[in-house]
């Protein structure tokens, strides 16, 4: 195996588990991290398919306590169970229903570095005024988030289908727009990509089923491996940081990073 593919694999991995649950879209870092190592993966995006699924197998792994207390408290119709898991259900279903209808035009047309660059810019400085305008929260627990307030965040990840605004900034912002306090907005936003990234991962296998190409799998398990490790690694410090120290950092981050890249991408 070519030891410069190795380094560019692990590098990629690393990027999805770093930034897949944080408000600076993975989707877009994947696409600036390839355009820029030049990476060349195996064909069909099943690399790129793959490693978000060890991102996500992350967070099944993290919150297993309270995935199996839902899943138990269901199936024994506890209410405060049936409420939780009725909220990710419903804040989930926006998106499953516009990503069907708008996928092939989002993949044509928007997965572009230009696009990734601006949304990155236009994301961060929506970051900065929602933390300055945003009011005084009252929903501090995923259990107690309604589920008028599941469907208003569900309709804000679809803003996400943009490459470059970003699954978890989208969620957590619009939860937070909601008066939903930032732990528990970036808690909800986590098990809300379970279904969201699991169903997007089924979507995209079966709409790329006959251009995948499994060769290179020592490669495409390495990035799955770094990107579950990467993320599991990732998500506990970064609760603890924004209920400390909020998201302007990680707007600042997006600006400076999306600047760049239009530096970059116009000399090129």
């Amino acid at each position: 195996m070519d030891a410069a593919l190795i380094w560019k694999a692990v590098l990629i991995g690393v990027v999805e588990g770093l930034t897949e649950f944080l408000p600076v879209s993975s989707t877009g870092h994947i696409i600036l991290a390839e355009e820029v190592l030049d990476f060349q993966g195996p064909p069909g995006k099943v690399f790129e398919i793959v490693i978000q699924l060890g991102a996500i197998l992350a967070i099944c792994f993290l919150y297993r306590a309270k995935l199996w207390a839902t899943a138990t408290g269901v199936l024994r119709r506890e209410p405060l169970a049936l409420r939780f898991a009725a909220a990710v259900v419903i804040a989930f279903l926006p998106a499953a229903l516009i990503g069907v209808v708008a996928h092939k035009y989002i993949k044509a047309v928007l997965f572009s570095p230009w696009v990734v660059a601006v949304a990155l810019i236009a994301g961060g400085v929506a970051i900065l005024a929602i933390e300055r305008l945003v009011q005084r929260p009252h929903i501090k627990s995923v259990d107690e988030v309604d589920l008028k307030t599941a469907l208003y965040i569900g309709f804000c990840q679809c803003l996400a289908m943009v490459p470059g605004v970003s699954r978890a900034g989208a969620t957590i912002m619009g939860a937070r727009v909601f008066r939903v306090d930032r732990a528990t907005a970036a808690e909800f936003s986590f098990f809300l990509a379970i279904p969201t990234m699991f169903g997007a991962t089924v979507y995209d296998l079966y709409k790329n089923w006959t251009t995948l190409d499994w060769h290179g799998g020592g490669v495409i398990a390495l990035g799955f491996v770094v990107a579950f490790a990467s993320a599991a690694v990732v998500v506990g410090p970064f609760v603890r940081f924004i209920s400390r120290h909020g998201f302007g950092v990680f707007a600042w981050y997006r600006i400076a990073v999306g600047l760049l890249a239009l530096i970059v991408l116009s000399l090129r």
